[in-house]
């Protein structure tokens, strides 16, 4: 049965964003009963599979991905699961902690991510599946069970290992080779994933891997300058192009450096335009939902670059606050929609509401 916010509570969300309510363990249950009903949720399915013959067309989602084939596609699946291990972690009184552990078991079988690794060179044209996007919600994932000093988190994270390992190999083997980056706000994002892919090189000491993407985002964007963010966004956005690139920018560059380059990149139309709460016309559209999106993903970016901001400099605050508006109209709008939000942006709103 679906839950909903109180009508009181979401209006406090939407009409007060300098009070936001506290990430309490009700609010982290609500939120995490949207994976816990898709995880094991097969149809309605977007398997981004190519089929190269007669003999691959009938196969189902969760033959072609026994781990992560629920939430309607794969990657909304991962940071499902990402999700899930991170409320465990950081809200260890949940009141359906044993079925999320049940949940998370039942995915994290060794076998089970074998043949999700194997995906990957099993199938023609199968190496650049979920490219870039679910690969870096793949290492936050590990990343969140990396740094859990739990024992049974200890055994999903080696459980994981080999699907780590394969998105690992194929980033380094592709890195090199990419050119260009990709400017969107949809999932081929190139910023939003090299951001979470260092935060994942970091964490495991993988110098060689986080040395590629410091020198790579520097080529992509160091001479970025006036970006036009006026243009944002797209109709279907839910990352702005921009901010995910200064995301990215603020965790390679020194503080002095990050300002210098911060103070060039964005001018006031584009922080002005930015700042604006997106229109969202039909939340029950799959692609106009992404728009909520927008909102979560604006707000932890803003408030990750705020942060990183010296306390003199006068947008530091500014992003903060817009940060909250953000975040405080997007979480009841989460609970008004349908499946083309329920399989994904729970995710969004607890990065966004936990992030530090």
């Amino acid at each position: 049965m679906k839950t909903l916010f109180p009508i009181a509570m979401l209006l406090s969300f939407s009409l007060n964003a300098q009070n936001l309510p506290k990430f309490t363990d009700d609010i982290a249950m609500k939120l995490a009963e949207k994976p816990m009903k898709c995880i094991n949720q097969e149809y309605p399915n977007k398997t981004a599979h190519i089929i190269n013959n007669e003999k691959e067309a009938t196969l189902t989602p969760a033959e072609l991905h026994p781990s992560f084939y629920g939430c309607f596609d794969w990657h909304s699946s991962v940071h499902g699961h990402w999700m899930l291990v991170r409320l465990l972690k950081s809200k260890p009184n949940l009141s359906d902690k044993k079925e999320i552990i049940e949940i998370l078991e039942a995915s994290f079988q060794p076998e089970k991510i074998k043949e999700e690794a194997a995906y990957f060179t099993k199938y023609q044209i199968s190496a650049n599946f979920e490219r870039t996007y679910g690969w870096a919600w793949l290492l936050k994932l590990d990343e969140e069970l990396m740094t859990w000093d739990d024992p049974q988190a200890k055994i999903w994270h080696q459980n994981l290992k080999p699907l780590t390992d394969e998105i690992l190999r194929l980033w380094k083997t592709y890195l090199p080779k990419q050119t260009y980056p990709n400017r969107t706000g949809v999932h081929p994002n190139s910023a939003f994933a090299m951001a979470f892919a260092l935060d994942w090189a970091r964490t495991s000491n993988d110098r060689i891997f986080e040395n590629q993407l410091v020198e790579k985002a520097k080529y992509f964007y160091l001479k970025d300058h006036k970006t036009p963010a006026y243009l944002e966004p797209d109709g279907s956005d839910f990352f702005s192009p921009s901010l995910e690139i200064a995301d990215l920018m603020r965790r390679i560059l020194p503080q002095k450096e990050f300002v210098k380059w911060f103070n060039g990149f964005y001018d006031k139309k584009s922080i002005a335009n930015i700042s604006e709460i997106p229109v969202i016309s039909d939340i029950n559209d799959f692609q106009t939902v992404h728009l909520v999106g927008l909102s979560f993903s604006r707000a932890w970016t803003m408030k990750g670059i705020s942060k990183y901001l010296p306390e003199n400099h006068p947008l530091k605050k500014q992003l903060a606050t817009t940060s909250d508006l953000f975040l405080a109209n997007a979480l009841p709008l989460l609970f008004q929609g349908n499946y083309g939000g329920d399989h994904w942006l729970a995710s969004f709103a607890v990065y966004a509401l936990s992030e530090e």
